[in-house]
């Protein structure tokens, strides 16, 4: 298992990298419900995610609704195709495709 990174590359951009699981997710959790966003819009790249299952989705998720309550969009980027069928899985597809940038999806691994 890859520990997951949260790191800042810029003033609206941020990035997620290594593995979002349900061993990896609570701790993570715990530091990014935290974060003070700095704008109406940040975009969040998941190109260098090694692995997701549904506990980083729900995470994801809640990490969007936490943005939201302080007025801030997320934007996801690079998000792995393996995200984008759970997504189509537990059937929030099209409530987080305003979410989503159109960027083509990454393989996981």
């Amino acid at each position: 298992m890859i520990n997951p990174d949260w790191r800042t590359n810029g003033a609206a951009e941020f990035a997620l990298s290594g593995d979002l699981n349900r061993e990896s997710v609570p701790k993570l959790w715990s530091s990014l419900k935290q974060q003070q966003w700095p704008g109406s819009e940040v975009e969040v790249s998941l190109q260098q995610l090694k692995k997701i299952d549904s506990a980083g989705m729900v995470m994801l998720i809640h990490l969007i609704e936490h943005a939201k309550k302080q007025n801030c969009h997320i934007m996801l980027s690079f998000v792995p195709d393996e995200l984008r069928t759970l997504f189509q899985l537990s059937n929030v597809d099209e409530l987080i495709a305003q979410h989503l940038k159109n960027n083509t999806g990454v393989n996981c691994g």
